[in-house]
Protein backbone atom coordinates (compact mmCIF):
# COMPACT_ATOMS: atom_id res chain seq x y z
CA UNK A 1 0.00 0.00 0.00
CA UNK A 2 1.76 3.16 -1.22
CA UNK A 3 0.31 6.16 1.35
CA UNK A 4 1.28 9.36 -0.39
CA UNK A 5 2.36 12.08 2.13
CA UNK A 6 1.04 15.54 1.52
CA UNK A 7 2.12 18.75 3.74
CA UNK A 8 0.03 21.54 4.07
CA UNK A 9 0.36 25.35 5.01
CA UNK A 10 4.12 25.95 3.64
CA UNK A 11 4.99 29.51 4.30
CA UNK A 12 8.84 30.24 2.73
CA UNK A 13 10.96 28.38 0.68
CA UNK A 14 13.37 26.74 3.28
CA UNK A 15 10.25 25.18 5.02
CA UNK A 16 9.26 23.73 1.35
CA UNK A 17 12.82 22.30 0.40
CA UNK A 18 12.66 20.79 4.02
CA UNK A 19 9.40 19.03 2.86
CA UNK A 20 11.24 18.12 -0.35
CA UNK A 21 13.92 16.55 1.19
CA UNK A 22 11.71 14.91 3.50
CA UNK A 23 10.50 13.08 0.41
CA UNK A 24 6.93 14.21 1.03
CA UNK A 25 4.82 13.91 -2.42
CA UNK A 26 2.66 16.68 -2.26
CA UNK A 27 2.73 20.44 -1.13
CA UNK A 28 0.07 22.90 0.32
CA UNK A 29 -0.02 26.44 0.25
CA UNK A 30 -2.81 28.73 1.98
CA UNK A 31 -4.34 31.19 -0.07
CA UNK A 32 -6.74 31.73 1.93
CA UNK A 33 -7.22 34.98 3.86
CA UNK A 34 -8.73 32.91 6.56
CA UNK A 35 -5.80 30.68 7.61
CA UNK A 36 -3.14 31.58 9.77
CA UNK A 37 -0.83 29.91 7.69
CA UNK A 38 -1.63 32.60 4.91
CA UNK A 39 0.46 33.73 2.25
CA UNK A 40 0.50 36.44 -0.92
CA UNK A 41 0.17 35.18 -4.41
CA UNK A 42 3.86 36.79 -4.48
CA UNK A 43 5.17 34.67 -1.47
CA UNK A 44 4.05 31.20 -3.49
CA UNK A 45 5.17 32.02 -6.75
CA UNK A 46 9.16 32.64 -4.76
CA UNK A 47 8.34 29.33 -3.25
CA UNK A 48 7.54 27.72 -6.18
CA UNK A 49 10.56 29.35 -8.31
CA UNK A 50 12.94 27.20 -5.69
CA UNK A 51 11.39 23.92 -5.71
CA UNK A 52 12.09 21.12 -7.90
CA UNK A 53 9.45 21.92 -11.57
CA UNK A 54 7.57 18.08 -10.70
CA UNK A 55 6.56 18.72 -7.49
CA UNK A 56 3.38 18.82 -7.13
CA UNK A 57 2.13 22.06 -5.51
CA UNK A 58 -0.94 22.46 -4.39
CA UNK A 59 -3.00 25.60 -3.70
CA UNK A 60 -5.67 25.62 -1.20
CA UNK A 61 -8.96 28.45 -1.09
CA UNK A 62 -12.07 28.56 0.72
CA UNK A 63 -14.58 29.97 -1.33
CA UNK A 64 -12.36 32.46 -4.10
CA UNK A 65 -13.58 33.73 -6.98
CA UNK A 66 -12.92 31.95 -10.11
CA UNK A 67 -10.66 34.78 -11.78
CA UNK A 68 -8.86 34.77 -8.39
CA UNK A 69 -8.02 30.99 -8.99
CA UNK A 70 -7.25 31.33 -12.94
CA UNK A 71 -4.65 33.97 -11.89
CA UNK A 72 -2.64 31.58 -9.40
CA UNK A 73 -2.79 28.74 -12.30
CA UNK A 74 -1.27 31.45 -14.15
CA UNK A 75 1.45 32.95 -12.44
CA UNK A 76 2.88 30.05 -10.06
CA UNK A 77 2.21 26.72 -11.88
CA UNK A 78 0.55 24.63 -9.24
CA UNK A 79 -0.35 21.06 -10.66
CA UNK A 80 -3.35 21.12 -8.19
CA UNK A 81 -6.08 22.69 -6.49
CA UNK A 82 -7.81 22.00 -3.07
CA UNK A 83 -11.00 23.56 -2.42
CA UNK A 84 -11.91 23.92 1.43
CA UNK A 85 -15.36 25.79 1.45
CA UNK A 86 -18.75 25.77 0.23
CA UNK A 87 -17.85 25.06 -3.45
CA UNK A 88 -20.21 23.62 -5.31
CA UNK A 89 -19.48 20.71 -7.22
CA UNK A 90 -20.00 23.07 -11.07
CA UNK A 91 -17.22 24.91 -9.29
CA UNK A 92 -14.59 22.35 -8.99
CA UNK A 93 -15.06 21.06 -12.63
CA UNK A 94 -14.02 24.20 -14.26
CA UNK A 95 -10.04 24.42 -13.78
CA UNK A 96 -8.03 22.04 -15.91
CA UNK A 97 -5.86 20.36 -13.07
CA UNK A 98 -5.92 18.29 -10.50
CA UNK A 99 -8.45 19.14 -7.71
CA UNK A 100 -9.25 18.03 -3.92
CA UNK A 101 -12.52 18.35 -2.83
CA UNK A 102 -12.47 19.21 1.23
CA UNK A 103 -15.36 17.86 3.95
CA UNK A 104 -15.36 18.76 7.50
CA UNK A 105 -16.35 15.55 8.95
CA UNK A 106 -18.45 15.67 12.55
CA UNK A 107 -20.97 12.57 11.81
CA UNK A 108 -22.12 9.85 9.91
CA UNK A 109 -24.38 12.50 7.84
CA UNK A 110 -21.36 14.40 7.00
CA UNK A 111 -20.36 11.99 4.60
CA UNK A 112 -23.49 12.70 2.19
CA UNK A 113 -22.25 15.30 -0.08
CA UNK A 114 -19.40 13.67 -1.11
CA UNK A 115 -20.72 11.28 -3.62
CA UNK A 116 -21.78 14.74 -5.74
CA UNK A 117 -18.43 15.87 -6.02
CA UNK A 118 -16.15 14.05 -8.76
CA UNK A 119 -12.97 16.07 -7.88
CA UNK A 120 -10.12 13.87 -8.25
CA UNK A 121 -9.50 13.29 -4.23
CA UNK A 122 -11.73 13.98 -1.65
CA UNK A 123 -9.93 15.52 1.18
CA UNK A 124 -11.56 14.33 5.19
CA UNK A 125 -10.79 16.90 7.77
CA UNK A 126 -11.97 17.68 11.40
CA UNK A 127 -15.63 19.20 12.08
CA UNK A 128 -14.92 22.40 14.35
CA UNK A 129 -17.05 24.88 14.41
CA UNK A 130 -16.23 28.29 12.48
CA UNK A 131 -13.22 27.01 11.22
CA UNK A 132 -12.66 25.52 7.43
CA UNK A 133 -9.57 23.29 8.48
CA UNK A 134 -6.26 23.53 10.17
CA UNK A 135 -7.39 22.71 13.85
CA UNK A 136 -5.24 19.73 14.31
CA UNK A 137 -8.02 17.89 15.93
CA UNK A 138 -9.01 14.73 14.51
CA UNK A 139 -11.76 12.57 14.15
CA UNK A 140 -13.43 9.84 14.19
CA UNK A 141 -11.22 7.42 11.82
CA UNK A 142 -14.12 4.75 10.99
CA UNK A 143 -16.09 7.23 9.37
CA UNK A 144 -12.91 7.92 6.67
CA UNK A 145 -12.90 4.45 6.40
CA UNK A 146 -16.66 4.11 5.58
CA UNK A 147 -15.60 7.17 3.13
CA UNK A 148 -13.46 4.76 1.07
CA UNK A 149 -16.30 2.90 -0.08
CA UNK A 150 -17.25 5.71 -2.02
CA UNK A 151 -14.55 5.19 -4.77
CA UNK A 152 -13.19 8.25 -4.25
CA UNK A 153 -9.11 8.54 -3.41
CA UNK A 154 -8.99 9.48 0.57
CA UNK A 155 -6.50 12.26 1.47
CA UNK A 156 -6.85 12.04 5.39
CA UNK A 157 -6.19 15.06 7.91
CA UNK A 158 -7.05 16.42 11.03
CA UNK A 159 -4.84 16.29 13.80
CA UNK A 160 -2.47 13.62 12.36
CA UNK A 161 0.90 13.74 13.49
CA UNK A 162 4.52 11.55 13.34
CA UNK A 163 3.01 9.64 16.65
CA UNK A 164 -0.25 8.54 15.39
CA UNK A 165 -0.53 8.21 11.61
CA UNK A 166 0.65 4.89 11.44
CA UNK A 167 -2.49 3.92 13.33
CA UNK A 168 -4.50 6.26 11.52
CA UNK A 169 -2.96 4.93 7.97
CA UNK A 170 -3.90 1.62 9.32
CA UNK A 171 -7.49 1.99 10.19
CA UNK A 172 -8.47 4.18 6.92
CA UNK A 173 -5.79 2.97 4.24
CA UNK A 174 -6.22 5.94 2.64
CA UNK A 175 -4.62 7.22 -0.76
CA UNK A 176 -2.81 9.87 0.93
CA UNK A 177 -2.32 11.63 4.55
CA UNK A 178 -2.12 15.22 5.25
CA UNK A 179 -0.59 17.42 8.01
CA UNK A 180 0.01 21.17 8.67
CA UNK A 181 0.49 21.73 12.59
CA UNK A 182 1.21 18.02 13.25
CA UNK A 183 5.29 18.93 11.87
CA UNK A 184 5.49 22.62 13.02
CA UNK A 185 7.36 24.07 15.95
CA UNK A 186 5.45 27.07 15.88
CA UNK A 187 2.41 28.15 13.81
CA UNK A 188 3.32 28.58 9.89
CA UNK A 189 6.85 26.95 10.81
CA UNK A 190 7.70 23.43 9.89
CA UNK A 191 9.70 21.32 11.91
CA UNK A 192 12.29 19.44 9.73
CA UNK A 193 12.59 16.55 12.01
CA UNK A 194 8.74 16.07 12.69
CA UNK A 195 8.52 16.05 8.91
CA UNK A 196 11.05 13.36 8.45
CA UNK A 197 9.60 11.18 11.38
CA UNK A 198 6.13 11.96 9.71
CA UNK A 199 7.08 10.62 6.42
CA UNK A 200 9.03 7.78 7.72
CA UNK A 201 5.79 6.51 10.06
CA UNK A 202 3.39 5.94 7.17
CA UNK A 203 5.96 4.56 5.06
CA UNK A 204 6.57 2.21 7.52
CA UNK A 205 3.16 1.88 8.10
CA UNK A 206 2.08 1.33 4.25
CA UNK A 207 4.64 -1.03 4.26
Amino acid sequence: MDVKVKICGLTNVQDALDAYEAEADMFGFMLSEQSPRHISIETAREIARQMPPATMRVAVYVNARVEQVMFALRICDFAGLQFHGDEPPAYCRQFAVKTIKAFRIHDRDSLGPIAAYDTDYILLDSYVPGQPGGTGETFNWDLAAEARELGKPIILAGGLTPENVARAVRVVQPFAVDVSSGVESTPGKKDRQKMRDFVAAVRGAAG
